[in-house]
């Protein structure tokens, strides 16, 4: 991978990780770079999928969209973004269907 391309990546993932929790980075275990680039990337994903609710899962789902859109489709993070779209989807068809 290109290092600006792993770098941007990482800033990415790193930004939603600040703007979605007051919780410190995790400490990524040693590894190929861009194996703790994609591990880090997953824990920000579940992360937005299980703080996510029925008012907030299409914006969880945009923005984890934006994430990976552009990535071939056995990119691991791309794989974990489209399970949580199912899950979000039902989430979201849930609050639609609530009564009010």
């Amino acid at each position: 991978m290109d290092p600006a391309a792993a770098r941007n990546r990482l800033l990415i993932a790193t930004s939603m990780w600040r703007e979605s929790t007051d919780e410190p980075l995790p400490k990524m275990p040693p590894g190929e770079p861009l194996e703790q680039i994609q591990g880090f990337e997953i824990k920000v994903v579940d992360l937005l999928f299980a703080e996510a609710t029925a008012e907030t899962a299409k914006r969880v789902a945009e923005k984890t969209w934006d994430l990976v859109h552009d990535r071939p489709e056995d990119d691991p993070v791309k794989q974990r973004v489209v399970e949580g779209h199912e899950q979000l989807a039902r989430l979201s068809a849930e609050a639609r269907t609530a009564p009010e």
